[in-house]
């Protein structure tokens, strides 16, 4: 079923600022692409958002209907040290220090970040191309670039015009910023310096002899520059303009500015209808970084190992606490939100258990109220997606369905106070907002199974007491789970369930 004329999409476009209608180049299909991971290094949480971020709008665009093709690179050519135009590639250098062929760190590391990804419930791509398996089209668009005066070629690298391209187009369009502050701000050009102008950026580099990844050219043994083997790749899987494009707020600019220059600039055209950005992750208010010691690595926060966590935390806790905020928001680490964040992801899987049990008889005492709610509340799970993927205000929805599973569950609600077809949608869309679009699976672990265990003993010691009529005890039973954060609720006919604040 198609839902995208029903719901209709809006996305807040990096290229304009303003929230926008989506339609796609092509109706009913969908093209997106993400800048991958540079293999020569863990993924870090940052990275880890980006993508998750890439994975819902791909999952829910799917759910609405349309049919996508998804393409995350892998960049296994390797950045220069401090993504500029000189210096030692970065593969390269932990391939010199570790002994290794540089492919070898490439191997290592992709699996590295496809065992991350899966652990996040993060779906693979429709193709995940290879900067290496594309020297061939680089050096094509380079040629390109050279031929329509756009490029200009020193002792073996070539360079991109940035003046001469604003000229004839706009350089700034994505990141607002001015080309003639840009010339103003940048490091001043010395004698042995082979550009034109401060900033115009290498597309493709001559490697110096010491330069272990390196393939021949036109102008000789080199390698493509930073931003040429994303223009290359988007275009050749999404065409020459496609719809969505994006990535972590680090690369606004540079990066994600050059990729439409080159585009505009080999094609004569905008490559991108809608750009989209991630925002940054904080820790305790403070950006996160390797030189203030508090970035953590997945590995150390599923496992506490880290100094500033208390506690180790699942995959999916940590999924749900990426989603409770929007992607464009920044995203603050600390012990008491991850702690509030599993507490409250416990809730909405308990939920997510008690739905797929339940069923309903067929039998109706109608209550037209409660019937409006449940649709009025399943049409809001889409109206909050569908504004641009607000992963927050959906979850806020599911956490009130998820009170009215815990009511049916317990019998406070009868179910049979909705027809089985209101019951049968909002049911189905509970458990497909949870694990189809938002990517929440049950997250079960040998000490949850044990402490279901323990309180499912409490309840049935409850239950004897309050058949022996020694309420006293049946109080302090409930009374010494809820100040332990289990909440009992009492239904019909002596049962008993409970939910985890």
């Amino acid at each position: 079923m198609n839902y995208f004329d029903t719901y209709p999409l809006h996305i807040t476009n990096s290229l304009t600022g303003q929230k926008e209608r989506f339609t796609p180049v092509n109706p009913g299909h969908v093209g997106i692409y993400v800048c991958g991971p540079t293999v020569y290094s863990d993924v870090h949480l940052g990275n880890v958002r980006t993508f998750m971020m890439f994975d819902v709008a791909t999952r829910y665009l799917r759910f609405l209907g349309y049919k996508v093709r998804y393409v995350r690179n892998i960049t296994d050519v390797g950045h220069l040290e401090n993504d500029a135009d000189e210096g030692e590639d970065k593969i390269a250098k932990k391939a010199r220090i570790e002994q290794l062929e540089p492919m070898e760190v490439v191997k290592h590391y992709t699996e590295g970040f496809h065992e991350v990804m899966r652990q996040f419930n993060i779906l693979p791509p429709s193709i995940e191309p290879s900067a290496t398996g594309h020297i061939v089209e680089q050096i094509e668009i380079v040629k390109k670039l050279l031929e329509k005066g756009l490029a200009y070629e020193v002792n073996g690298s070539v360079y991109f015009d940035v003046t001469k391209y604003d000229t004839l187009h706009h350089y700034g369009i994505l990141s607002g910023r001015v080309i003639e502050e840009l010339l103003e701000s940048g490091r001043k050009l010395d004698s042995q310096d082979e550009k034109r102008n401060r900033i115009d950026f290498a597309v493709w580099k001559k490697a110096s002899p010491y330069h272990i990844m390196r393939w021949p050219s036109p102008w000789g043994d080199g390698f493509p520059g930073w931003h040429i083997e994303c223009t290359v790749m988007s275009t050749k899987y999404l065409g020459e303009t496609f719809d969505i494009h994006g990535g972590g707020l680090d690369l606004k600019f540079p990066h994600h500015e050059c990729e439409i220059a080159q585009a505009v600039g080999a094609n004569g055209k905008s490559p991108v209808n809608y750009w989209m950005h991630s925002n940054m992750l904080t820790v305790n208010g403070q950006k996160m970084s390797k030189s203030l010691g508090n970035s953590f690595l997945p590995r150390e926060l599923f496992a506490g190992t880290h100094k500033l966590l208390d506690k180790g935390y699942g995959p999916m806790t940590v999924r749900f606490f990426m989603l409770q905020s929007h992607y464009s928001s920044t995203l603050d680490f600390s012990n008491d939100a991850l702690q509030a964040a599993e507490k409250g992801f416990k809730r909405l899987a308990s939920a997510l258990a008690n739905v797929k049990k339940l069923a309903h008889s067929g039998n109706v005492t109608p209550d037209a109220k409660l019937s409006e709610t449940l649709n009025g509340q399943v049409d809001a799970l889409f109206n909050e997606m569908s504004d641009d993927f607000n992963t927050a205000k959906t979850l806020a929805v599911l956490f009130d369905m998820a009170s009215r599973i815990n009511d049916f569950k317990s019998g406070n609600t009868p179910l049979s106070s909705v027809s089985s077809e209101d019951f049968e949608r909002f049911r189905k869309a509970y458990v497909a907002f949870m694990e189809d679009v938002l990517g929440l699976k049950e997250e079960e672990t040998q000490n949850d199974a044990l402490l279901e265990g323990v309180i499912n003993v409490l309840i049935e010691l409850r239950k004897k007491a309050r058949q022996d009529k020694n309420f006293a005890l049946s109080d302090k039973i409930r009374d010494e789970l809820k100040a332990r954060g289990v909440q009992l609720m009492d239904g019909k006919n002596g049962e008993m369930t409970y939910s985890i604040d």
